[in-house]
C-alpha cells in the first residue's frame, strides 16, 4: 500500500531490528514510549489481545479516531459484554458470574461455563446439572487459574454464526457473515468450517444484523475492526460475544471486499481512506480449523497435498511442526492449520472443505 510501517510487540523478536519491543502493562505508557520513538504516524492498528489497548492509546494521543479505554475493558471481558448487552436490552442468554469458590445457585440447564478472556473455545463448557457445573468449574479453573472468575450462561439452540465487520464512527459495515455448519453441543466447543455467504433466510439475516449491530453499540464500539459471534433461532437472535479485532487465526484469507483483503480494509480505515463494501453476489468462501482432537505429540500430518488437489480448496497451511505439543479443547488454544476453498456457491465451499479434510490424516501420540 506504499506505507512505511513499525510493528510494536511485547514479545521478543527472534530477528534483530524487525519491530520495535515495548511492554503493553500499561497502554498509556507503551503509546507515550512508541511516539517517543516514531513521533507523528498516520495511522494505528492493534492486532490481537492487549495490542488492541495500546494502538488505541496511542491513537487517542495523535487525535486520532478510536475505541475509548473504557469500552477495551468491556470488550475485552465477556461478563462486561454481558452486563452491557443486558443494559440495553440486546437478545442473549440468561447469565450469571463465578466470582470465588462457590458455585452460584443456577438452575437452568443445560449451561455453559467459560472464561472471561479466552478465545478459540478455550476453557468452554457445556453442563447439564449442578454436579456437572460444580465439575465444570473446577475444569476450567484447573486451566485458567484457580481463581479466576469465570462465566455461567444458559445454552441456547440455534445455528451459530459469526459476524465481520468495521465499525467507522459508530456505524457498523458487515463485511460477511459466515455460517457454522459443524454446530456441536458440547461438551466441549471446536471450530471447524465457516462458510460464507451464511445460509440464513433473508428475514434471519437481517434479524442477525440489527442483532450485532444494536451489541456493538450496547459495548460502545465506535472505530475498526470486529468480530461478533451469535446464535440465530427460529425467531430469535443471540448475542454470544465480541472481540475488538479481525478474525482470528489465518481465517480472514477468505474475506475478499472489492478486491482488498481484510488486513488492507482495516489499514485503509486506519488512514482515514475510504474502504469498500461487499459486492452481492461474489463468489462464496470458506475455511477449515483443522482441530486437535487428542492431547500429545504431533507426530505427522499427512494427505495435505491431496487436499490442496480438491477443486474448490486454494490453499492448506499446516502451522503446528512435527514434535510439537498439542492440547484438545477444553485446556487447547490453537488449530493445527486451515484449509481454504471458494466456489460459486456456500454447498460447494462446504463440500471442497469437507473432502479436503477427509484427505488429512493427523498422527498425534500420547506423551
Amino acid at each position: 500500500m506504499g506505507c512505511e510501517t513499525l510493528v510494536a510487540s511485547n514479545a521478543v523478536s527472534v530477528i534483530p531490528g524487525a519491530f520495535t519491543r515495548v511492554s503493553f502493562d500499561d497502554p498509556v505508557v507503551a503509546a507515550k514510549r512508541l511516539l517517543e520513538q516514531v513521533g507523528f504516524v498516520d495511522g494505528v492498528v492493534g492486532t490481537d489481545g492487549s495490542a488492541v489497548a495500546v494502538a488505541a492509546e496511542t491513537a487517542r494521543l495523535l487525535g486520532l479516531s478510536c475505541n475509548p479505554a473504557h469500552v477495551l475493558v468491556t470488550a475485552e471481558s465477556k461478563y462486561l459484554q454481558r452486563r452491557a448487552a443486558e443494559a440495553a436490552g440486546v437478545c442473549q442468554p440468561a447469565f450469571a458470574l463465578i466470582s470465588d469458590e462457590a458455585v452460584p445457585s443456577w438452575s437452568t440447564f443445560p449451561a455453559v461455563v467459560k472464561p472471561l478472556d479466552r478465545s478459540a473455545s478455550q476453557g468452554v463448557l457445556r453442563v447439564d446439572s449442578r454436579h456437572e457445573l460444580a465439575e465444570g468449574v473446577s475444569a476450567v479453573r484447573a486451566i485458567v487459574g484457580r481463581d479466576a472468575p469465570l462465566l455461567v450462561e444458559a445454552y441456547v439452540p440455534g445455528a451459530e454464526v459469526a459476524v465481520e465487520g468495521l465499525v467507522r464512527g459508530g456505524r457498523l459495515s458487515v463485511l460477511a457473515v459466515f455460517d457454522k455448519p459443524d454446530n456441536p453441543p458440547g461438551p466441549t466447543f471446536p471450530e471447524t468450517l465457516l462458510v460464507s455467504p451464511a445460509r440464513l433466510q433473508p428475514e434471519a439475516l437481517s434479524r442477525l444484523i440489527e442483532a450485532t449491530q444494536g451489541a456493538v453499540a450496547a459495548v460502545g464500539l465506535v472505530e475498526g475492526p470486529v468480530h461478533v459471534e451469535c446464535k440465530v433461532g427460529s425467531e430469535d437472535v443471540w448475542f454470544l460475544e465480541l472481540a475488538a479485532r479481525t478474525i482470528g487465526g489465518l481465517c480472514s484469507r477468505v474475506l475478499n471486499c472489492g478486491g482488498m483483503s481484510l488486513e488492507e480494509l482495516v489499514i485503509r480505515q486506519a488512514l482515514g481512506l475510504p474502504t469498500p463494501t461487499p459486492t452481492p453476489g461474489a463468489a462464496a468462501t470458506g475455511v477449515l480449523m483443522l482441530p486437535v482432537d487428542e492431547t500429545g505429540r504431533l507426530e505427522a500430518v499427512e494427505g495435505v497435498e491431496a487436499a490442496r488437489k480438491v477443486k474448490g480448496v486454494t490453499g492448506v497451511v499446516i502451522s503446528v511442526g512435527a514434535g510439537e505439543r498439542v492440547s484438545a479443547l477444553p485446556a487447547g488454544d490453537r488449530y493445527l492449520g486451515f484449509v481454504f476453498a471458494r466456489a460459486r456457491t456456500a454447498d460447494q465451499v462446504e463440500d471442497a472443505l469437507r473432502a479436503a479434510w477427509a484427505s488429512i490424516k493427523i498422527e498425534i501420540t500420547a506423551s
